[in-house]
Formats: C-alpha cells, sequence, structure tokens
C-alpha cells in the first residue's frame, strides 16, 4: 500500500498531486508544522533519517525526495505515464526542467530569502547577486512558458509537477511578485484549472487557497 506523509505546506503536495494525475491508490497522512517555528513535528522527522518532505513508504520501502519519489511512482505504479521517454523530441527538455526544478529554481529562492535575513540592504553584494541570477532564472522560466504551454512541450510531465511548488505554496515563505512575467502566470492558470492539482491540494491541504496569483494574499 502506497502510503504519503505529507507535511502542511511543504513540497509534498507536489507527490499528491502526482498521485491524482495518475489516478493512483494511495492513503494520504497528513501533519502540520510546528507552530513556534513552521518546522516539522518530530513524528515527521521520525519518517526518514533526512527528515524532511516528502516520504513515501510503500511496503517496507521508505522513501525521500521529490525528484526520486516522482521517478519511483511513475515507473513503478503509474505504467511511465507523466515522463517522456528517450528519443521523443521532447525528451531533453523533459530532463532539463525536471532537475531544474530542485537544482535551480528552489535553491535559488532559498538563498534570496536566508540573504535578505542577513541583510536586506543594497550594500549586501552577495543578495544583489542572488536578485540577478532570479531575474535570469524567472525570464528563461518566461521564455520557456512563451514557446510551449507546459515545460516539456504540449502535454503536462512530472517536469511541471516538480517545478510548481516553487511558484505557488513557497511564496508563502518567500513572497515574491510574478506581474513582470505574464507566461508564468498564465501557466499557473492552466495549472489550476486541472481537476487533478485541485484535488490533491484540497486533500493536501485544505486550509490553503493555491497561492496562483501574481501577489500570494
Amino acid at each position: 500500500m502506497l502510503t504519503l506523509h505529507h507535511l502542511g505546506h511543504s513540497q509534498s503536495e507536489r507527490i499528491v498531486w502526482l498521485c491524482e494525475e495518475l489516478g493512483l491508490d494511495y492513503e494520504l497522512k497528513r501533519y502540520q508544522r510546528r507552530s513556534d517555528n513552521r518546522l516539522a513535528p518530530p513524528e515527521y522527522k521520525a519518517l526518514h533519517p533526512m527528515g524532511t518532505a516528502p516520504v513515501l513508504t510503500d511496503g517496507d520501502l521508505v522513501l525521500g525526495e521529490s525528484g526520486a519519489i516522482c521517478e519511483y511512482l511513475i515507473q513503478t505504479h503509474g505504467n511511465g505515464r507523466l515522463a517522456v521517454k528517450p528519443g521523443e523530441p521532447s525528451f531533453p527538455d523533459y530532463l532539463y526542467w525536471f532537475h531544474f526544478a530542485n537544482g535551480t529554481l528552489q535553491p535559488l529562492v532559498l538563498q534570496v530569502r536566508y540573504l535578505e535575513r542577513v541583510d536586506p540592504s543594497d550594500k549586501n553584494a552577495p543578495l544583489q547577486a542572488a536578485k540577478d541570477r532570479f531575474n535570469l532564472v524567472f525570464s528563461t522560466l518566461e521564455k520557456r512558458l512563451g514557446e510551449a504551454p507546459y515545460l516539456a512541450g504540449n502535454e503536462l510531465t512530472a517536469a511541471d509537477i516538480m517545478t510548481v511548488f516553487t511558484l505557488t505554496t513557497m511564496r508563502l515563505f518567500k513572497p515574491y511578485d510574478l506581474s513582470p512575467w505574464p507566461n508564468i502566470l498564465a501557466y499557473l492558470q492552466r495549472i489550476g484549472a486541472r481537476p487533478a492539482y485541485r484535488r490533491a491540494m484540497q486533500k493536501a491541504d485544505p486550509d490553503l487557497t493555491p497561492v496562483l496569483g501574481a501577489v500570494p494574499k
């Protein structure tokens, strides 16, 4: 039996969404963040040695990391759906954007957040460099979404599922304005209209209105 351990308002929403898109039979266990520091509670940290979300259990298997869980579910329970096969024209795009999510986009947003906490002034050279890279990364994403409706092409794939968290729920932790990037905003509206995404967000975080607009509310 697949069991997804979901930490509220976290990257594990990706896996809830993936399960809904694939139509998998799974159990969802929800955990609330601590009220004093917004971190995972002890019972969640005990699930996996890294103590971070997401965590998937499948029989005796305990698996962490969003990307690893996505690939595991797609290959072992999803019959390859929502991935692109080697040899298909969009395979390189799929690989790039799948790994872009946690290799470039999410770390950069976290970097800006932490540097702002240290010193938000214009004199903070590392922060200014990170902001320049932020604009480059989002401009690159904006360009791609002007070329195709989804990151790997015409159809939604796991590359999108990996990416959307940073553009939405992550903005509750690091607010930023998407107004300069209309293609990204249009993309989020397409995502928000998907029945599987709406089901996933309602199951994962029923208290949360998905953050799909230019400015998080």
